[in-house]
């Protein structure tokens, strides 16, 4: 090889090392690498997707498709004592329109809409509101611009659809090829009654949440658990053979009540009307059965409509039957002397000498009229509603005996009958100082709810046993007591300390002029009330008073006690005016309503002097 050939061959290498970075061979071999650079880590991430996280990935994508609807259980029924029905629960839906799927005939892109899609879109939202107007009514008008509302997935068209109502308009929109409407499940509860026996019933707000009464005490057990369904879906709705998941709904349990509606109705009418004839604050009335304690009827005023709650007010919405407390006045002189007669203190012919007035430190004590010192026989001081001649025989009993008796009758302890915001009531404790123990024997110095009086009376009269009160009969059909009562009958005083008191009762009656303590065909026993209202604002006596009158009938045979409580009458000023004249005329409906036989015999005035 001569000098000259190799000279060249090491010029050539030597250009081909320098070949400049711009030059087509070195760019191509830069791509070249770059695409397999990039092709690589496709195939890579391929692997990874298809064969490594292959499990991963699919789950992403079968959870993306999922849909989880809540499916709200019923909440039980409440019904009257007769199986009428005061509370229930429609199955209610509220109807949702998606307008993304409406205007693009259920496709995720409009590019992708074929013809016939862009027709039927096009079409799709004036059908869609003609079939609203055909079963919702309204005009189409009403529900076009929430069926068309650009870039929403979500549009509220109606809310409590009956559920058959729904179903109807999903099959016609089927059979016309439209989609884009759903529904929410959001059953309704309704008070078919309106505001009968709201007070006691209480209402359950739109969310589904109890707020008062019944509702609220017995939510565990009225409103059930909820299920849910999980499901495949698409665009166009569920897909028929995708996974499938239901967990049903449990329902609440049903209650039945020992209240009779028609009673209800009749007492709630009665005390609206003394409202308004007197210009009262409020008034209750109860309706018991004293052989069982059941309740018939609990009715307030004023009240409100358990289906529109919002209209009502706040101050009215409670139970005032079961949580307003307030000084009984006379009518505890029944417990009073129950317990002084069947102590064996008193004698109801005993004969009694009875001031003028008590003194009381600063106070003074006095009758409803004025007097001096006279003589009454014990059924005298009852029947004339002496509160002088009151505390002279209750100053006969040691404190410990009549705390004993007033705590056996059911004071200063809730009933537990069931209603959420029961009042306890007060009742001083055994050491009470004299001048308690005296207010406490008239009907002051203590405070009681309604119910707890009514029930105190009923266990005086029916024979001396206390029966605890009871407005829940049964729940699902079987017999129910609420938590944390004690339902078990006890003797509170004898057979005859019983008969006296319903003795004491009668001459009360039959010494008032007033028709309200009358029935024709009905031996009746009463005792009228009348006490000052302790104003919440300042712990005192404003000059504000509670009137109440208690009846029960037939008194030789006690079935049934109607006690009216009235607060602060601007009309009227005692029991007797006022409260009687509503205990005359529901007791009246109720006695033949429940069959009860007329008095055999009539009642004889006994000497009260």
């Amino acid at each position: 090889m001569t000098a000259k050939s190799n000279g060249s061959r090491r010029l050539s290498r030597l250009s081909r090392a320098r070949l400049p970075l711009a030059s087509p061979i070195r760019r191509m071999r830069v791509l070249l690498i770059a695409i397999a650079v990039v092709f690589s880590l496709c195939a890579g991430r391929a692997l990874q997707v298809q064969a490594l996280d292959a499990r991963t990935y699919a789950t992403e994508a079968a959870e993306q498709m999922q849909q989880t609807v809540d499916l709200p259980a019923l909440r039980g029924d409440i019904t009257d004592r007769y199986g009428d029905v005061l509370a229930y629960t429609e199955a209610t839906v509220n109807v949702i329109a998606d307008p993304m799927t409406v205007t693009t005939n259920g496709k995720m892109h409009v590019e992708s809409m074929t013809t016939r899609d862009k027709e039927i879109a096009a079409t799709a939202p004036q059908k869609i509101a003609d079939i609203l107007v055909r079963y919702l009514g309204g005009n189409p008008e009403d529900y076009l611009p929430r069926l068309t509302k650009a870039g929403s997935y979500h549009q509220v068209i109606r809310k409590e659809v009956p559920a058959e109502t729904f179903v109807q308009i999903q099959n016609e929109m089927t059979a016309q090829g439209l989609i884009g409407l759903r529904r929410d499940v959001a059953p309704t509860r309704r008070y078919p009654n309106g505001s009968l026996a709201s007070n006691l019933i209480g209402w359950v707000n739109e969310e589904g949440d109890a707020a008062g009464g019944l509702e609220l005490s017995l939510e565990k057990l009225l409103k059930g658990t909820d299920g849910k369904e999980v499901y495949d879906s698409s665009p166009n709705g569920k897909i028929p053979l995708g996974n499938n998941v239901l967990i049903p709904a449990q329902n609440g349990h049903d209650f039945s009540l020992t209240i009779d509606s028609t009673m209800q109705l009749m007492a709630e009418q009665r005390v609206a009307t003394a409202i308004a004839e007197t210009g009262a604050q409020a008034a209750a009335v109860i309706v018991q059965d004293v052989k069982t304690g059941q309740v018939l009827a609990m009715a307030n005023a004023p009240s409100f409509d358990s289906n529109d709650p919002g209209k009502g007010n706040l101050d009215d919405m409670g139970n005032r039957a079961v949580m307003n407390v307030y000084e009984p006045g006379s009518v505890q002189k029944i417990l009073t002397f129950a317990a002084l007669i069947d102590s064996g203190t008193v004698d109801p012919d005993d004969k009694v000498k009875v001031p003028g007035f008590i003194k009381q430190d600063q106070y003074k004590i006095t009758d409803w009229w004025n007097h001096g010192t006279i003589t009454l026989r014990a059924r005298g001081i009852f029947a004339e509603s002496s509160n002088v001649g009151t505390i002279v025989l209750a100053r006969k009993m040691t404190k410990e005996q009549l705390h004993a008796y007033y705590s056996s009758f059911g004071l200063g302890r809730r009933t537990n009958v069931g209603i959420g915001g029961e009042a306890t009531g007060y009742l001083p404790k055994v050491t009470m100082p004299d001048y308690t123990r005296d207010g406490i024997a008239f009907g002051t110095s203590l405070s009681v709810t309604a119910l707890q009086n009514a029930t105190a009376v009923s266990a005086i009269v029916n024979g001396g046993v206390y029966h605890a009160p009871s407005l829940i009969a049964t729940m699902d059909g079987k017999a129910f007591t609420p938590s944390g009562q004690d339902a078990t009958p006890h003797r509170v005083v004898s057979e005859e300390t019983s008969e006296q008191v319903r003795s004491l009762m009668e001459q009360q009656a039959l010494n008032q002029k007033s028709a309200s303590f009358s029935i024709d065909g009905y031996r009746i026993g009463t005792k009228t009330g009348t006490a000052r209202q302790i104003s919440a604002d300042c712990g005192c006596y404003n000059g504000e008073s509670v009137v109440s009158t208690v009846g029960v009938a037939p008194i030789d045979d006690p079935q049934v006690l109607v006690y009216a409580v009235v607060w602060n009458p601007k009309k009227g000023a005692s029991g007797s005016t006022v409260a009687a004249p509503i205990m005359h005329d529901v007791l009246q409906v109720a006695l033949p309503r429940y069959a009860v036989a007329a008095s055999t015999t009539k009642g004889t005035k006994l000497p009260l002097k």
